[in-house]
């Protein structure tokens, strides 16, 4: 015969302060941990939304980066002349040829500077990429030193509003353009001239080239073509698989601290529920004598303190991810480790997630009651009865 669980539900009633404080500190572990894991997904979403499953990434072998690539005239024009190259309706390659630098730029209300991305772009970048949007001002004429910003870097660095000029690479820059890309790494980015940038930086070669293929399936061939070719030193990625590799190293830093934390922080809250539920027993030992004097078993008795002690851990992974929830709509700024320029993303909450953390917190409920629970099924009747 099963203690019902309403009875177990009652009994966490009764305590209602301790319960409370018990269940706070497994919610402020689980919130800790949401956090972090919202923190990675949220990173690796921004960077794999960046990429389009269309275009082509093509890089000199053995960059992680398009900073550290290096890509001839000569080699770019053999890419983009590529039979698997889409055209648009005026007949133009849908290739763009792209230098990507840093520049350090001031934060706002901050005396601190961060590197931002700046990338010299042609007609079709913005063809390729088409969650990149205009949102004030204008384009940047081409053959200018114009520029135009996304607006994660307007809303995080000083001096790069509509009008205002920067001055980098020995040249007057002005913003003509302020750019929204959504959930994506090129709201952090600016865009400019890429014949006009890579003068002013001094360089004879791109850094990469982004062609769109006329049919996805195509890809493979095109790999092995440029890749098998030893005049260009190659090598070729999906855009979107180039993207997600950037998200890896900071996005495994992130967890791997994030899970560090969580189980410093969790060997507390989990001997709070112990000493918690310690504490019930001992409260109770009557109670208990007489449940097993009206035939309910030990097992029945280990049930029923297990069940408590998962209402508690179920209360404090709950109220976790309610308050990690909210953080949903907060924009989070960090470096990036594999370009060392300014990111910004958003925390994101997965169903994988809540999974993961509503687990975690019931585990912790499970340990931290186990003993306890244990305790209370070994109890003898009679002295049970006989201390009651």
């Amino acid at each position: 015969m099963a203690i019902p669980l309403s009875y177990s539900w009652r009994n966490l009633l009764t305590r209602r302060m301790t319960t409370l404080l018990t269940a706070g500190g497994m919610a402020l572990v689980v919130f800790v941990f949401t956090a972090t894991l919202m923190l990675a997904e949220g990173l690796r979403q921004t960077l794999v939304a960046t990429g389009s499953p269309d275009n082509v990434v093509v890089l000199r072998k053995g960059s992680e980066t398009e900073v550290q690539s290096s890509l001839s005239r000569e080699n770019a024009d053999v890419v983009a002349t590529q039979p698997e190259v889409a055209v648009d309706r005026e007949g133009r390659l849908q290739a763009a040829k792209e230098i990507v630098v840093l520049i350090s730029l001031n934060k706002k209300n901050s005396a601190s500077a961060s590197n931002v991305v700046i990338r010299g772009a042609n007609y079709a970048s913005i063809q390729l990429r088409p969650q990149v949007k205009l949102v004030e001002g204008r384009l940047p004429a081409p053959g200018s030193t114009e520029i135009m910003v996304g607006k994660s870097t307007l809303s995080k660095f000083a001096g790069v509003g509509l009008g205002q000029t920067l001055r980098f690479a020995q040249r007057d820059w002005t913003v003509v353009g302020v750019f929204d890309a959504g959930n994506t790494g090129f709201s952090s980015e600016m865009w400019g001239d890429a014949e006009q940038l890579i003068q002013a930086f001094r360089r004879g070669f791109y850094s990469v080239a982004v062609v769109k293929l006329k049919d996805p399936a195509d890809f493979d061939a095109l790999r092995k073509r440029l890749e098998a070719d030893p005049r260009l030193q190659a090598e070729v990625k999906r855009e979107r698989t180039y993207y997600e590799d950037q998200s890896k190293a900071l996005s495994k830093f992130l967890t791997v601290l994030g899970v560090s934390l969580t189980a410093i922080f969790s060997l507390g809250a989990m001997i709070g529920a112990t000493i918690t539920m310690y504490s019930s027993v001992a409260n109770r030992v009557g109670e208990i004598g007489t449940l097993r004097a009206l035939g309910f078993k030990r097992r029945s008795i280990l049930g029923a303190f297990l069940a408590e002690a998962l209402l508690l851990g179920g209360m404090g992974g709950a109220a976790g991810l309610v308050v990690a929830g909210g953080l949903s709509f907060v924009t989070f700024s960090t470096t990036n480790f594999q370009t060392f320029a300014e990111l910004a993303f958003k925390f994101s909450l997965s169903g994988q997630i809540v999974a993961m953390a509503m687990g975690f917190a019931l585990f912790m409920g499970v340990v931290g009651g186990f003993l306890p629970a244990l305790r209370a099924s070994r109890l003898n009747i009679v002295e049970a009865l006989r201390s009651g």
